[in-house]
């Protein structure tokens, strides 16, 4: 049985947030799959690509996946399910390395071609150059905070790009001219790794313009970072026996991240297929109904609709409620 939150009094608000708290617990919403489904990420199925290619990156926005290669003659491909796919042609044939989705807009970026090595589309379907702050290789793109940030592996001085639209963009200094291969953005702080430099491959910035150099765990070939349940996780394709670094020590800014929700049994009332929220980080759960809201977070149409209706109050006092259970 839920307890009911005390918003102030029992009007809409009031409502809406026990609505949230509901939905958060039956929906299944901290975990990545379906509930009562097997764990995901455990079982893969080998899907035909559209093409042969030489696939560089994948992402996904307004019920679509998009994903970019470096080589081949049809550069992009879309599916709505994973599972079939489609060949579109690239706005120029570039060595396309990286694609992302924010403010309804698909971003790549590209490590060759002259002045557009950025290509913009609204469906993953019709792309249009657009001209990049400068002739790197890009590597990484991501969105976040309001900002499209690139990274390059080359370049003096503007290894980084920030855009407010993906249409115009401006050179930014990195912490060190190192080959800066990843950039993610999460709980308010962009992170990129690198494949080059001394004890500094980890950069951060709160906004993507002022980077700040950070101690890396290991020089290794930093290829890829990420964040999800508060935490940032890079990986290397170099190293022995220390090929992943989770990265508390990545960002200023970095908090609690979600407890543990394998710490479940009958005698919590809670089926097993039910993640359990008691005692989740207020800090996190806060951060994933604003995802969810802003639509940075879309893989749960029910915590969307949710979570829209809700204000910072409404949001903060849900988490500080659920931190509270035991």
């Amino acid at each position: 049985m839920f307890k009911l939150i005390r918003v102030e009094r029992r009007g809409p608000a009031w409502y809406t947030a026990l609505a949230a708290l509901v939905v958060l617990a039956l929906s299944g919403f901290v975990a990545a799959g379906k509930a009562g489904a097997a764990d995901p990420g455990t079982d893969w199925t080998a899907r035909t690509s559209a093409a042969d290619n030489i696939w560089e990156s994948v992402s996904y926005g307004n019920g679509l996946f998009v994903a970019v290669s470096s080589n081949g003659t049809d550069r992009v491909m879309t599916s709505p399910d994973a599972i079939t796919w489609t060949g579109r042609s690239a706005a120029v044939n570039n060595n396309w390395q990286s694609v992302t989705f924010g403010e309804g807009l698909f971003v790549a970026v590209a490590g060759s071609g002259t002045g557009n090595r950025v290509m913009t589309s609204p469906d993953g379907i019709t792309w249009t150059t657009r001209t990049s702050a400068a002739d790197n290789q890009w590597e990484s793109v991501t969105y976040g905070g309001g900002q499209f940030v690139a990274v390059a592996r080359s370049g003096t001085g503007n290894r980084v790009m920030t855009s407010p639209d993906g249409i115009t963009w401006t050179s930014r200094s990195s912490a060190a001219d190192n080959d800066w291969y990843a950039v993610t953005y999460g709980n308010g702080v962009f992170v990129a790794t690198a494949a080059s430099g001394t004890g500094n491959r980890v950069m951060t910035s709160p906004d993507g313009i002022t980077w700040t150099s950070r101690t890396s765990a290991a020089d290794n070939t930093w290829n890829s970072v990420t964040y999800g349940n508060g935490l940032f996780v890079a990986v290397s394709s170099t190293g022995t026996g220390f090929c992943v670094i989770p990265g508390a020590a990545m960002g200023s800014r970095l908090r609690p991240g979600r407890r543990s929700l394998r710490n479940r049994s009958a005698a919590s009332g809670i089926p097993a297929q039910y993640p359990r929220l008691a005692g989740q980080y207020a800090e996190y759960m806060e951060s994933q109904l604003t995802a969810f809201r802003s639509g940075a977070r879309a893989n749960n149409a029910s915590m969307t609709a949710v979570s829209a209706r809700l204000s910072d109050r409404e949001i903060k006092a849900v988490a500080d409620y659920i931190a509270g259970l035991r």
